[in-house]
């Protein structure tokens, strides 16, 4: 559990540095082929579908083999 918890802690600070620096933006999550986009006049939809399940994959992988 202590393993987890720690491989989980410097993800998350990884994860804050990009959005700290910007850098979230040379990664595709959110814009993948199979994100729902829907914007209309006074109405947006946003389903994040295909990044959804590569985040839950990685997720999964890293949890189970660190």
């Amino acid at each position: 559990m202590a393993k987890f918890l720690i491989i989980s802690g410097v993800l998350l600070v990884l994860a804050g540095l990009l959005f700290h620096f910007d850098l979230i933006k040379y990664f595709p999550l959110g814009r993948l082929p199979g994100d729902i986009y829907i914007k209309k006049e006074n109405f947006t939809f946003y389903m994040p579908i295909t990044s959804a399940f590569i985040v839950s994959i990685v997720y999964i992988f890293i949890s189970k083999y660190f």
